[in-house]
Formats: C-alpha cells, structure tokens, sequence
C-alpha cells in the first residue's frame, strides 16, 4: 500500500466531513487507506463518517485522549509506505497526494514533508514551515519580536521568515496540521511522545526525524487550505497555557540543561504574562460593550433627569433623591437585562438587538412603576424620555459597528454580497443553506465555471477580479462540482489582497465551510443549522422553563381538580424550576443521536406532534424541534401534556 492518511478529529463534524471529500477526490488512482481516530466527539461525526465515508477506517475513542495518542492508535494500524498526519480542518487539492508521493521517492534522503498552507481568505500561514525553539527562537516568538521583523534570520527563526515562501527548501519542524512521513523513518525514530497531549508533538517528531540521519522538507507546489482554529481556540487562555508548557516539555527533552534551564524560566514568565493578556483581552472582548451601553444609559439618567426637573418645575432636586436613585438605579438595571435577554451581546452580533430590547424593557419598567405606591411613582415622563435616550444611543453604537465591522454582524445594514460559482443545482442547494443559517446576504451574481475556466481548467483571475470590482463582492462561494480545488486554491491566493471572505461548497455536503482569519474559528452554514443553538434563544426557553413552572406551583391549589397526577405534575414544576429539567424536549433516542442536536435539559414531555407520530422518526422529530424552536411551541405542548397528565 502506498498511502495511509490519518486525521485525528474532535468535535468539528461539518470540517471533518468537507476534508474527507478532498481527501478521497485526491487519492483517485492511488493504493491508500484512511483512518479516522474521534476522540469522543459530541457532535455526530462518527455518525456522518460511517453513513457517508464506508472506506474509512474509524476508530470511536470514549475519552479524548489527545492528539499524540489517538495518531498513534492509527499509526500502529496503518499499512502504508507512507503516512500522512492531517487535521480535519483543512481541504486539500487534488494532485497533491501524487505529487507528495513523487517528491518523497526522488528524494530518499527525505524523512518528512509538508506543503504551503492557506487560511480561508487565501493568506499564506508562517507555520507553514518552522525552526526549532532554541532559548534565543523562544524569546523572540514569544514577546512578539517574529512578528515585528517577520523576514528576519534572527527575530523570525520560529517561522524560518528569511526563506522564500515559493521555494522548496530544508526545514526543522513539520506542522502538525500536515505531516507527510516516510513510515520506515518513522518506525525508526519512534511514534509521537504522548507526554505532547494537543501541542508540541510535531516539534519533538520533527526533532527526532532530523536526529535520525533525515531531512525535513517544505514543498510549496502543493498548497491546501488550513482553517486554523477549529479543533482549539487559538486566543484562548487554555490555548496560551497548553502550548508554552508543550514547549517547555520539548525543551528540557533535547536541549542542554543549561540551555533549558534559561529557556524553562524565559517560558514560564511568559505563560504567566501571556495568560494575564489573555485572560484581559478577552474580558474587554466580552465586556466592553455592555459597559459602553451601561455608561450610556446611566449618562442619560444624570442629564435628563435635572434637565425635566427644570422643564417641569423650573428647578432642580425636586424628586427624593433617596427614592429616585433606588428606582432609577431598577431602571437601569431593568434596561440592562433586557439587552441581555434580547440577545444583543451575543455573537454574531445583530444590528436591532438594541431596538426590540430597549422598548421591551421600557414596557417592563412601566408595568413595575404601575404597581408602585403612589408616593414612588414621581414620572413616567423620566422613563419615557431616558428610555428614548438608551435606544437612540444604544443603537447609533450599533449603526458605527456595522460601519466599522460589517463582518461582526449576522444582520447588518451592510448585509453581505456573494458571489456563487457553480452549476444552477448547486447555485440553488447553496441559496437553501444560505436562507436556513437566516443571515442577511444579496446573492449579487451567480456564474457556471465555464464561464469563468479557460482552457487549462483554472479560473480565470482576470475576469474573476473584474467581477469581484464591478459587483462589490466580499464574499465568494466556490461549488467544488466543476470547479477543481486546485483552481480554487489558485484564485483564492490571487484574490487575497482584496480582502474577501472564501466559502467552499463541496458536491452533495450539508455545509458551505469558510474562515475570515488565520486567528478565527471557521465560520460555518449548514443545512443542521437548529435555533436552539443560539444562546437568545436557549435563554428565552429559560425564561419560559421559570415563569410556567412557578405559574404551574402558584395554581397548583386550584388545578390538583383538574390534571392528572396532580403531585407528580409539583415534583416535575420543581424540577423545572431549579434547572434540573425543561418541560419540553426531544423524544427519547441513542446518545449518538442526541449528541448530534443542541444541549438541553432532560425533559418532562417529548416533542411528539400526534399528527406526525406515526409519520416520522423520532430522530426527525427531534430534528424538526431543533430548527423551529418557539416558545409558543413549548407553551401548546406544556398547555395539552399538563391537562393529559403525565405518563410514568
């Protein structure tokens, strides 16, 4: 056999299933095997494997037992003169399997190669080929000096930037996401040390390779797209902790005591400084704007309130400062949860959340201010008026975001103007998953390949810039039917200067896979997209699990005349209540099945409509509540199952 392809996947079903494609497209005419490892994933990928890949080998691990482990539970498996490593978040092209295969076998001396790898706006990855982290290498990775002087020989030996990006060239370190090894050098020096659990493993592999008496290579012929962050999240706190102790562990593995010694302390000041940015990067990432609306609000409060004293009675103090402030302080806060609920810190941000929300919580307040004593009720006019205020000033926030950031909204004024290339079956599968995901786009311009493919089979990047200018495109979606990867790949690093955002389309999948950047997780449409995903929404069912379940105990005096089981119903409401259940919830079904949909809460009464029970599955069922979602749903089926009684 000449090729064992080996992918290690966690959680990242839709990627995993887009890799496998490109994967099988490039192995036609090639004796090769593949070999999935899941490492206990929750999301249905080893489902998908086994319905749509019969070739693949899969091995279904019940715990995640990491990256270096799970890799060699293949690797003692696979059969291959060769190996190949390869992270389910990336796409490759068609030849570059034959054409790895070609440059290992003219050059024996090869104990490894990797390829030139692209993020998803077309931008080529430094990691791509990489130096060995000697104290000094470190040093200057670590406090941004490879970054400042990226084609430097000494700030940039991480990312070896003095070498040319287009030109096959020796290196020391093979990236993990591609690692294209000679089985017989790998029997050689040794598996992956499991001591590496997510990160590090490819820098000892590669170590020991050259240790062994063979060279690494970087071969930038063939490229493929990595859409890096999938598998981790690369700014995380947990990503800055794991990855320096994994090059801590290197470190003192293969360099001198002395040498480690020094770089063990450059590391673990690093990991300490680097966690604290972390750690205050991403707590003004999520808190920023809700204090940026908290101060706008209290400001409005302290401005207009003087300033209606004086309209209304031509001075000022005249409301009881201590009364005032509690309830306006109330208001406020009343202000602040409905942004909350409403969804308007959520990502993708929407660009109304302000709206809807504000006004919500303006007709909350009046509701609270009717039912005061007369002697607090001091104006609604003050309610109305820094209610009008917190709307104005909370949405113009929003107004310059879109204009700042369009991309960071998933329903903007500026909605997003795509391009399709492909055939008009594809053209339309791709405008239903666009229409689920419920994004606001204009389909500007959909063109068949041939229009755009000149004799050689590539695109034409001409045409294709000029289609992209005259339309204002800013994002493309590639249908892979017709279109080859390579072309893709192709026209992707000729367009990124441009900045445009990058979708693939593969025949016959259930997802259209992109990411915006080399630091971003993917970003992802697909036809499973489900409402009960969105944290608005989990959060309305909430709100109604809690205001039904203390309405069902408030009335339980009066309905234990006219429900079944009336103490079973109390011992459910209390349940609900404190979070231990949801009232409504998907039917039973196999852990694989339910793992596959939204986390909620055991239920007390599946989703079962009697119309459709002896029509569809019980695994579409499910499916079906998913995606429509409503909390009107949840009240008709609590209102029929409460006064039916409760089975058990």
């Amino acid at each position: 056999m000449e090729l064992s392809v080996i992918i290690v996947s966690y959680n990242v079903k839709h990627f995993l299933e887009q890799c496998l494609l490109s994967v099988f497209n490039a192995l036609d005419g090639i004796e090769a095997e593949v070999i999935v490892v899941d490492n206990a994933s929750g999301d249905g990928s080893c489902e998908m494997v086994r319905e749509r890949f019969k070739p693949v080998k899969l091995i279904e691990n019940t715990t995640n037992v990491g990256f270096s482990r799970a890799n060699n539970q293949a690797i003692t498996k696979a059969a291959g003169e060769f190996i190949l490593l390869l992270n389910p978040d990336t796409v490759v092209q068609e030849d570059t399997f034959a054409m790895c295969l070609s440059f290992m076998r003219n050059h024996p001396d090869a104990g490894g190669l990797t390829v030139k790898m692209i993020d998803g706006k077309g931008k080529f990855l430094p990691e791509s080929k990489r130096g060995f982290p000697s104290p000094v290498t470190a040093f200057f990775k670590i406090f941004g000096f490879a970054s400042l002087f990226p084609r430097s020989k000494t700030f940039a030996w991480y990312y070896l930037g003095h070498l040319d990006k287009n030109s096959t060239h020796e290196i020391e370190v093979l990236p993990g996401a591609f690692m294209f090894l000679r089985a017989k050098a790998l029997r050689e020096v040794g598996l992956l040390d499991e001591q590496f659990f997510m990160y590090g493993e490819d820098i000892d592999l590669s170590y020991r390779i050259l240790k062994g008496g063979y060279k690494n290579y970087y071969y930038p012929e063939c490229q493929i797209i990595h859409y890096k962050g999938e598998s981790t999240k690369k700014g995380s706190l947990n990503y800055v902790l794991v990855f320096y102790r994994a090059m801590i562990l290197f470190t003192r593995k293969h360099i001198n005591s002395r040498g480690a010694g020094l770089l063990v302390g450059i590391i673990n000041l690093a990991i300490y400084f680097r966690a604290f940015l972390s750690l205050l990067h991403r707590l003004a990432k999520r808190l920023w704007l809700p204090l940026l609306d908290l101060a706008l609000i209290i400001a409005g409060v302290v401005l207009l309130v003087p300033w209606w004293e004086q309209q209304r009675f031509q001075m000022q103090h005249v409301y009881p400062r201590e009364y005032a402030g509690f309830l306006l302080s109330l208001y406020v806060a009343v202000w602040m949860l409905s942004l909350w609920l409403g969804g308007a810190y959520d990502r993708p941000r929407k660009t109304h959340a302000p709206t809807r929300s504000i006004v919500l919580g303006t007709l909350a307040i009046l509701v609270i201010y009717s039912m005061l004593p007369a002697g607090m009720r001091f104006s609604r006019a003050i309610i109305l008026i820094t209610g009008a205020w917190s709307l104005a000033t909370t949405q113009l926030v929003r107004y310059l975001m879109v204009w700042i950031s369009p991309s960071s909204f998933a329903t903007s004024l500026a909605a997003k103007r795509i391009a399709v290339l492909g055939n008009s079956n594809e053209v339309e599968r791709v405008s239903k998953i666009l229409n689920l995901t419920g994004i606001s786009y204009k389909l500007v311009v959909s063109l068949t390949p041939d229009k755009l493919t000149g004799d050689n089979g590539y695109l034409n990047h001409e045409r294709l810039a000029e289609l992209v200018r005259v339309n204002g495109v800013n994002e493309i979606i590639f249908c892979t039917q017709g279109i080859s990867m390579g072309a893709i790949v192709d026209a992707m690093l000729y367009l990124s200067p441009q900045g445009i955002s990058y979708k693939i389309a593969t025949h016959e999948g259930s997802s259209i896979i992109g990411s915006n950047s080399v630091e971003d997780q993917g970003e992802l449409y697909t036809l499973d997209f489900k409402a009960l995903g969105s944290p608005s929404v989990k959060r309305a069912k909430r709100l109604f699990d809690l205001f039904s379940a203390a309405a069902v105990i408030i009335t339980w005096p009066v309905n234990v005349f006219f429900i079944r089981k009336p103490f079973r119903v109390m011992v459910e409401a209390l349940s609900v209540l404190v979070g231990l259940k949801t009232w409504v919830g998907y039917g039973a079904a196999s852990p694989e099945a339910l793992s596959a949909l939204p986390k909620i809460k055991p239920s007390v009464f599946p989703y079962i409509p009697v119309k459709y029970r002896e029509k569809n599955s019980t695994r579409e069922l499910n499916l079906y509540y998913a995606r429509n979602y409503s909390v009107s749903l949840d009240l008709q089926i609590l209102i029929r199952n409460l006064y039916r009684g409760i089975n058990g």
